[in-house]
């Protein structure tokens, strides 16, 4: 059974820089891909960036595109969120998800293993 662990939220000023980690147990991650969501108050959970089973393939929304940068290490089992220039409205509890097909989706039906999220706070 996959289980995955976000990792490395805080608070940041904006501006500011965090990397998040998503941390794969129980299963090899490579044979996942990986998309990373976030939820912010009030709002729906969206679907920001997507990363393919061999990190191949990256995909970014146009909110996030050029700021973050998404990647993974198969060999440590965990895939990473970078995120740069961050805006208050980048605060939000984000979340990783897997599911085991090589094409990238942010439809959260079709994912079956999620974190339980860590929380990002952009404030000055």
């Amino acid at each position: 059974q996959l289980q995955l662990v976000e990792s490395g939220g805080g608070l940041v000023q904006p501006g500011g820089s965090l990397r998040l980690s998503c941390a794969a147990s129980g299963v090899a991650l490579d044979s996942y891909n990986i998309v990373w969501f976030r939820q912010a108050p009030g709002k729906e959970r969206e679907g920001i960036s997507c990363i393919s089973r061999s990190g191949a393939y990256t995909h970014y929304v146009e909110s996030v595109k050029g700021r973050f940068t998404i990647s993974r290490d198969n060999a440590k089992n965990t895939v990473y969120l970078q995120m740069d220039s961050l805006k208050p409205d980048d605060t939000a509890v984000y979340y990783c998800a897997a599911r085991p097909t090589s094409s990238c989706s942010y439809d959260q039906s079709r994912y079956y293993y999620w974190g339980q999220g860590t929380q990002v706070t952009v404030s000055s």
